[in-house]
């Protein structure tokens, strides 16, 4: 199997070869959520099953506000609620994931910068438990560090890390592997090699869901992000794969665009071009559903091309 890493792509580049693809996007729907006090749900999860039950995990916040909850939320008559009886979580930007048979719960935790006034500092936190009622916290990362991700490669586990400052700039993805969850430490984290020419100092990204393919690859979903000359921000779900026994990855493609989705409120004005990448479900037919955040105010899902078919043929 071999991948095959070019140059460097900065958003634009990447946006010119996304529309020469003329990529479908189809069945694009709002996601309703009810029970939660006239406040926001983005930056959604995946669906995933706990207890034979399908449960979307999401951020709740008020519009004005950058405090969250991550609530567990099951469908009711076409609507999704709070589960009753669920933990809610003081995070940002839920994910989720399996390892050993394990559910993995994560999410960013804000507190009070320990050395700038009136600023916030953040980092990805982690739980873990037989199912959501039985979470319990087993992990923090390092300050400063969003989009920490796990994921079991079977013989291993492989950790994606994304450094900012010094090493990795607005944000840069790093990966490495662990034998077990007791070796997750910081100093392994920050140590983690970065992948190298995936990103201009300009721009930034990050992983939002890893997946094992049927070949053993590794199938990354994330976002690459740019501000433009006006200080908007602007965010592009993306996918790469990677081969975790010889760390060779390959270039990013992005999988949809704001426009694409269905028109909708934003948070802010500079946050009017969000597509924030929360999960992908795939599907026999070659198709995958992508749920994802929308210009951090609503959340959404639309049916894709599996953009992970095409490295699974590797």
């Amino acid at each position: 199997m071999k991948l095959y890493k070019n140059a460097v792509k900065t958003c634009e580049q990447l946006l010119t070869e996304y529309a020469m693809k003329d990529v479908s996007v189809t069945n694009t729907q709002k996601i309703k959520f009810t029970g939660v006090e006239h406040k926001d749900v983005y930056n959604i999860t995946a669906p995933f099953q706990d207890e034979g039950e399908w449960v979307i995990a999401g951020r709740v916040e008020s519009r004005d506000s950058e405090h969250s909850n991550v609530v567990f939320f099951v469908e009711r008559d076409g609507q999704w609620v709070p589960r009753e009886g669920a933990p809610i979580f003081e995070l940002q930007d839920p994910f989720f994931t399996k390892i050993n048979g394990e559910l993995i719960v994560g999410g960013v935790q804000i507190y009070p910068h320990p050395v700038k006034a009136d600023a916030l500092m953040w980092r990805t936190v982690f739980y873990r438990g037989k199912n959501i009622a039985s979470l319990a916290l087993f992990f923090k990362g390092p300050d400063g560090m969003k989009d920490l991700r796990l994921v079991d490669l079977k013989d291993s586990i492989g950790v994606l890390t994304r450094p900012q400052g010094d090493k990795g700039g607005r944000g840069k993805i790093g990966f490495t592997r662990i034998a077990s969850l007791e070796a997750l430490s910081i100093p392994l984290i920050e140590e983690t090699p970065l992948l190298e020419g995936q990103f201009v100092d300009e721009e930034w990204g990050g992983a939002n869901e890893a997946h094992l393919l049927k070949n053993g690859l590794l199938g990354v979903l994330g976002h690459i992000a740019s501000f433009d000359d006006a200080g908007d921000r602007h965010y592009y779900p993306m996918v790469f794969a990677i081969d975790p026994a010889t760390g060779e990855y390959s270039d990013i493609q992005l999988i949809a665009v704001r426009n694409q989705f269905l028109p909708g409120a934003t948070k802010r004005p500079d946050l009017a071009d969000v597509v924030f990448s929360g999960g992908l479900v795939r599907h026999q037919d070659g198709t995958a559903h992508i749920y994802a955040g929308i210009s951090d105010a609503e959340a959404q899902c639309a049916v894709i091309p599996d953009p992970f078919a095409q490295f699974e043929v590797l």
